[in-house]
């Protein structure tokens, strides 16, 4: 996979989460989304809570990924495989987070914020 690709799941992954969200929703209409979606509760609400996370993530992931491909000498494979895995680790916070394993999805979003670091200094 390309770090173009990479990129581009991840800038993806919070709309995943939005759509789970909205998805057969009782009375949800796109007028007022954000109205809509401050209401929800249970899984809804927490699938609603992971896109502002992923939202929230992007930046740090986005940068750290830049400067391991284009500043730090390292072996672009590595910096993909870092990236991939990133990109994994938040698709599986997403999930956990709507099923409201909350302990496992704290683990995962420690673990794609220690790929973040790793990126910064391999």
């Amino acid at each position: 996979m390309s770090a173009k690709w990479i990129l581009i799941i991840a800038a993806f992954l919070p709309f995943l989460a939005a759509i789970s969200a909205k998805v057969g929703g009782k009375g949800f209409q796109n007028h007022t989304p954000r109205e809509w979606l401050a209401k929800q509760e249970g899984w809804r609400a927490r699938a609603n809570a992971a896109q502002a996370n992923t939202f929230e993530a992007l930046p740090f992931f986005y940068a750290a990924f830049i400067y391991a491909l284009f500043i730090q000498p390292v072996a672009p494979e590595l910096v993909l495989k870092l990236g991939l895995a990133w990109v994994l680790l938040r698709v599986a916070y997403i999930y956990v987070y709507i099923r409201d394993l909350s302990s496992l999805r704290s683990l995962i979003w420690f673990a794609a914020f220690a790929v973040n670091i790793s990126l910064l200094f391999v």
